[in-house]
């Protein structure tokens, strides 16, 4: 199973990307964990995760959120704000899963 945490301001906007690519996940047969957060909550959830992916709008928390990310070898990116604007689970899920696989 892997685990993806999703991190925006306040853990409201990414909800329903979080769905989308549970639905998403669930029609490919895909044995994942995805949950929404606010970014303050990162530190508290990293051991819990495989993979976190940033709103666009938090794009500038890229650094501490590598910082955080990196000693756990936990791969950190930021949402493509399309995808994002798009509400893409689809393609989300594709950008988590790939990085899942580094």
């Amino acid at each position: 199973m892997v685990k993806i945490g999703l991190f925006c301001s306040a853990g409201m906007s990414t909800s329903m990307l979080v769905s989308k690519m549970k639905n998403e996940a669930k029609s490919k047969g895909i044995d994942a964990e995805i949950n929404a957060y606010p970014e303050s909550e990162l530190e508290q959830v990293v051991d819990s995760i495989d993979v976190a992916l940033l709103g666009p709008q938090v794009k500038f928390l890229l650094k501490k959120a590598e910082a955080i990310c990196a000693p756990k070898s936990i791969p950190v990116e930021v949402i493509n704000p399309v995808d994002y604007g798009m509400m893409n689970g689809a393609k989300v899920l594709e950008q988590a899963l790939s990085l899942a696989s580094k």
